[in-house]
């Protein structure tokens, strides 16, 4: 593993902590992912089944844009989990982490006629 690779699970597994310290997280049913630095398809994601607070450096998964398991790992990706990420990563070389949650607030935004504007600078497709 590289130093560039290290360095990315441990930012993500930081990510994924700060992200259920705030209570943002929905059990295990949102996902945080990264790309592999110095890769073209591989990403990082939470193991499934796994809570946000427990997951750590050595816990992600790496997986393909397929969300394959491309290194060995004791942890299993819910697939259907990775088929957002995998379209954003995919279509966006530029999106080098994208989150998928589920808070209270943002579910509340969408349930809305008009849903989410674009109406401010801090907004980013």
């Amino acid at each position: 593993m590289s130093e560039q690779e290290w360095q990315m699970r441990v930012n993500l597994a930081a990510c994924y902590r700060l992200v259920a310290s705030y209570g943002w997280d929905d059990l295990v049913f949102t996902h945080i992912s990264a790309r592999v630095p110095g890769t073209e398809d591989e990403f990082l994601i939470n193991p499934y089944g796994m809570l946000f607070e427990e997951i750590t450096a050595f816990s992600l998964v790496k997986v393909n844009k397929a969300g394959e398991k491309v290194s060995p790992s004791a942890f299993n990706v819910n697939p259907a989990g990775f088929i957002i990420h995998s379209a954003v990563h995919e279509a966006r070389d530029d999106a080098h982490c994208v989150i998928h949650l589920h808070t209270s607030d943002g579910v509340a935004v969408s349930a809305q006629e008009q849903g989410l504007l674009p109406i401010s600078q801090l907004f980013v497709l």
